[in-house]
């Protein structure tokens, strides 16, 4: 563990290295974790507490000549920098980094790697690319909404004056037609504003959110799905409004169910429709331009047949559906609930497997 010594203005070790934007481990000579700090913890998508003692090849797994280096600067007692690495996280997410191994020499020998994610800027970029993006469809939405729902009412309100003046009642079928489809119209305009009240903000729990919507979506299904849980009880309560999350996550998971149940593919007939629902606590992680220092994500896995290429970029889209019996409403409702408590939502999707990944602040949302 790296020592606690204080320089005259009071900080110490740990404190600078919490503070740092690179990823930072400590290993043992038996290359058994010792330390993390919360770039670290965040980058491997593990926490101290959960990691200390582990072997680090239990929780990144080399693709390259990762463990070797390792040996090596054991051995030899001198230091290494590996540029453009590949690596890999036991949940399938592929790293390419570049690092540094330094020997501590002292008894026992220790090394201590830092390691600098090479996508970590693609990624930002991104995200920020994504955020802009939905702030402009919710502007050209709102638009848009404010066009129609003006025609509509006047439609609405001269077939209900029309509707007056008719004597005969086959006639007024007519009109009741032209009021109630004007009706639908405009419910569909307020379906795609999404939400317009303000949020309740209360103290809320991520796996409270999580197991109400897989007790409506077990029930929905029928049991005809299965779900599998890996949760991270360290993740803290943050401020949240409770019910528009449910909603969310409910949308998310309903998609994720009914991408299941396409066993399309004669592999995917091989394996029963399941759901993965997994968090973790992330630390000093980035949504777009701002930096928090702990993040809740969230990945909604199906093993369903994916998402086309070509709709992949345009799904939380409103009325963008890959079903012909979607309405397209759902992804872009769950994008605008958790865009409102500063949070985001990517997918990733290849054949057999699509990941819904939302990004939770754990600070202050108000």
């Amino acid at each position: 563990m790296p020592r606690r010594t204080n320089d005259s203005n009071g900080t110490n070790d740990t404190s600078i290295l919490d503070s740092l934007a690179t990823a930072v481990l400590l290993l043992g000579e038996d290359l058994s974790i010792r330390y993390l700090n919360p770039a670290a913890e965040n980058l491997l998508e593990t926490s101290m507490s959960r990691s200390r003692g582990q072997k680090l090849q239990e929780i990144l797994i080399d693709t390259g000549h990762a463990q070797a280096t390792l040996q090596a600067s054991l051995a030899n007692g001198h230091p290494y920098t590996r540029r453009e690495a590949e690596l890999a996280l036991p949940s399938g997410t592929r790293l390419t980094v570049d690092y540094s191994v330094s020997p501590i020499t002292q008894a026992p020998t220790e090394l201590l790697i830092e390691i600098q994610p090479k996508d970590r800027l693609l990624r930002i970029s991104r995200e920020e690319d994504l955020l802009s993006q939905q702030e402009t469809t919710r502007s050209l939405v709102r638009g848009l909404a404010h066009e129609i729902k003006n025609p509509l009412g006047g439609i609405r309100g001269a077939a209900q004056l029309l509707d007056r003046e008719l004597a005969s009642d086959e006639q007024r079928e007519y009109t009741r037609v032209i009021i109630d489809e004007a009706d639908r119209l405009r419910a569909l305009v307020d379906r795609m504003l999404g939400p317009n009240k303000a949020l309740t903000m209360a103290s809320t729990n991520i796996h409270e959110v999580l197991e109400r919507v897989r007790t409506l979506v077990e029930a929905e299904s029928k049991g005809n799905i299965r779900f599998e849980r890996d949760y991270d009880p360290s993740i803290p309560e943050f401020s949240g409004d409770k019910e528009q999350l449910i909603q969310a996550f409910l949308n998310i998971a309903r998609n994720a169910m009914e991408a299941a149940f396409e066993r399309a593919a004669p592999a995917l007939l091989e394996t029963e429709p399941a759901i993965t629902v997994r968090t973790r606590a992330l630390r000093q992680f980035t949504i777009g331009h701002r930096r928090y220092r702990l993040v809740c994500r969230v990945d909604i896995i199906d093993n369903g047949p994916g998402i086309p290429p070509e709709l992949l970029h345009s799904i939380f889209y409103p009325m963008v559906s890959g079903r012909a019996a979607g309405t397209g409403l759902g992804l872009s409702i769950a994008q605008s609930i958790i865009g409102q408590h500063r949070g985001l939502v990517e997918c990733e999707s290849e054949p057999g497997q699509t990941d819904f990944i939302i990004f939770l602040p754990l600070e202050n949302n108000a």
